[in-house]
């Protein structure tokens, strides 16, 4: 028998998010479970210190006000017309409502019991990240464009300053978690689950992480019959598991779990799956921290149709970073957050120009980020930097598909160049058919640069070792990845003319430790900090971390982070060349921010007494650090 009021609620909801996410079958079933609740003008729903309900609600007509109390007085914060949700801390949090909801006008609401749609967020990606996204960003609905995130969410008490320090703070994560060997049972690891009442456990050999099982693995594998209980973990478990390391802002978690689609990360030492096992973060981590969402951006990046909403983005990205700045917030966390957020830029930017070719793309391909934004340093609207693999293909199609590709980096710059990304100078750039090239062509590249060195040739490809996948197939960055380590193993030769490199910058104070500013030209008597202060760090952290045969560790500060913890005799070295760079970056930032510029030139009489000595201590370490390196590579003859 028909329930024709479970289906006109359903069909009410299907017209709204998540719902939209369901099936209609799924929403009568939910509908058949709803209350619908009539509330007078002025009436309570729930307010501030109340036990939260065993619901959340959905407006059907009328509207309902959110308000905290500030300073003894309600305060507006928000409201809530037909198709909004409200009341979601049930979800994820158990202590008490942080704001009162009031009926604003006479109101219809529909209350659905959480116990019945937990099952539903479980399963759907879509509708958890919904509910999520709605709970920690500014408004109840994230998808609603009217809506600048001057609001803020049931998740945070009334307060614009902490907030905002708050989510750029690193999270506070299980620092004991639960771990099982890949040969244990899936009975054994579903018991001990039971046992420690947790949600996910993290599957380690050596105390390494190689995978992760959480409830969702059981329910969609066990459960339904898929496979035996009896079975190892490591058929079900899920590989490879996404690894940070422990001073990860709130924030970089959730861009990172939005980004990867998951709901645990494991904290490593060195935020690698190469070292130990430290912790484990989870949604519900992130959502306790009951901070302020950057992560709307990366949302808005993901929805945007045109290279003029990617400029808004970058615009709000900046604005974020100057008062991320004001508030004091550590550069490197900033370097972070903006890393991944240009790397979605990028990533969409090359969607929409796949979406204009007449055909989609003839075979794999990969985009590579390099130099400055292939190791995440890129705060300031400078130049792009890019390059492309595509996969070998015959010998009589190589011509074509070279062609498409070159013609679609062309489309991607373009549009990089139009959100604000100038184009490289030296035409660094995958629209380059120098650097568009099959997986083949880019590893003779690669030998021909390490195994024939010269100073041209090292001058010009160093940036070329710095490098993040970004859109595609990654298997083929990882076969360029594996080929480039097999020629450098011991290739002193190599070593020494990227020392040589590394050294041509020597430390910019002169005999009376004075500045070392520009002679002339248009720069004239300013400081130049990229060329004589940045690069010649930059340099140093990619010659040491590739000489200790390191993958995956492009970004200057941790590479020279990874340097201390390998050398510990060395530590203070590498910690102090860390902090520099961290200090020159702060500089190099705020004075692109200032001045609408790249930041590379300082005008020192600009500077306080206290921002030069604290300028001039930066370049200890790169005197220490470069004698490192002669001394190490045996560099006198070279220098």
């Amino acid at each position: 028998m028909k329930n024709s009021i479970a289906e006109r609620i359903a069909d009410f909801l299907k017209n709204y998010p998540p719902f939209t996410s369901l099936i209609y079958s799924e929403l009568v079933d939910i509908s058949k479970q709803i209350h619908v609740l009539h509330m007078e003008k002025n009436q309570v729903l729930f307010k501030v210190g109340d036990q939260t309900h065993g619901f959340f609600y959905v407006v059907k007509e009328g509207a309902i006000g959110l308000s905290v109390n500030s300073d003894t007085e309600e305060t507006l914060i928000d409201k809530c017309d037909e198709g909004d949700i409200l009341g979601l801390r049930p979800f994820f949090a158990k202590n008490n409502y942080l704001m009162t909801a009031k009926a604003r006008e006479e109101s219809l609401i529909y209350a659905i019991p959480i116990e019945i749609f937990k099952p539903y967020v479980s399963q759907n990606a879509e509708v958890l990240s919904f509910l999520l996204e709605s709970f920690a960003s500014n408004t109840r609905n994230p998808y609603d464009k009217e809506h600048k995130g001057k609001l803020i969410s049931e998740n945070v008490i009334y307060n614009e300053q902490s907030s905002e320090i708050q989510y750029f703070q690193p999270i506070k994560y299980t620092s004991t978690p639960i771990t099982a060997s890949r040969k244990n049972s899936v009975k054994e690891v579903a018991i001990t689950m039971t046992q420690h009442k947790i949600g996910s456990v993290i599957i380690q050999e050596n105390n390494l992480p190689v995978g992760i099982v959480t409830d969702k693995d059981l329910r969609s594998k066990i459960a339904t019959g898929k496979f035996s209980i009896d079975i190892p973990i490591e058929q079900i478990m899920s590989a490879p598991v996404i690894t940070v390391s422990e001073n990860i802002s709130i924030a970089e978690t959730q861009l990172i779990m939005l980004k990867q689609n998951v709901g645990h990360l494991c904290v490593t030492a060195d935020g690698t799956t190469k070292s130990n096992i430290i912790g484990i973060i989870s949604e519900h981590d992130v959502v306790v921290a009951q901070a302020n969402n950057p992560g709307v951006l990366l949302k808005e990046t993901k929805r945007a149709t045109r290279s003029k909403e990617l400029k808004l983005v970058r615009e709000k990205l900046n604005d974020l970073i100057q008062n991320s700045l004001d508030k004091n917030i550590p550069i490197q966390h900033i370097s972070n957050l903006v890393g991944e957020i240009n790397i979605a830029i990028t990533k969409r930017a090359v969607e929409l120009a796949i979406e204009k070719m007449d055909e989609q793309p003839p075979t794999r391909f990969a985009w590579m980020n390099i130099g400055s934004q292939g190791r995440k340093e890129q705060l300031l609207m400078t130049d792009q930097d890019n390059a492309l693999i595509f996969d070998d293909v015959e010998e009589n199609r190589y011509d074509d598909v070279k062609k498409y590709f070159v013609e679609l980096a062309e489309k991607v710059t373009k549009t990089l160049n139009k959100i604000g990304y100038e184009f490289c100078p030296a035409e660094m750039m995958a629209s380059n058919p120098m650097w568009c090239k099959s997986v083949t062509d880019w590893n003779k590249q690669y030998n021909s640069w390490i195994n024939k060195p010269g100073e041209k040739g090292i001058l010009m490809c160093s940036i070329f070792f710095d490098y993040d996948f970004i859109y595609g197939d990654e298997n083929l960055v990882n076969q360029i990845t594996e080929n480039i380590f097999a020629n450098i193993h011991n290739n002193q030769l190599f070593y020494a003319y990227l020392g040589t490199d590394a050294l041509k910058n020597p430390p910019p104070l002169g005999f009376f430790r004075q500045f070392l500013v520009e002679d002339d030209g248009e720069h004239k008597d300013t400081f130049d900090i990229k060329s004589r202060a940045l690069m010649p760090l930059i340099d140093a952290a990619r010659l040491l971390i590739l000489s200790q045969d390191i993958k995956g560790i492009n970004n200057t500060y941790q590479r020279y982070k990874k340097m201390a913890e390998l050398e510990p005799q060395n530590a203070d070295l590498f910690e102090s060349c860390a902090d520099a760079f961290s200090t020159l970056s702060h500089f190099r930032t705020e004075e692109g921010l200032a001045n609408n510029s790249n930041g590379r030139y300082l005008n020192l009489n600009e500077l306080s007494k206290s921002d030069k000595v604290k300028l001039k201590n930066t370049f200890q370490p790169i005197r220490e650090v470069q004698d490192a390196i002669k001394n190490r590579f045996q560099l006198t003859y070279f220098t």
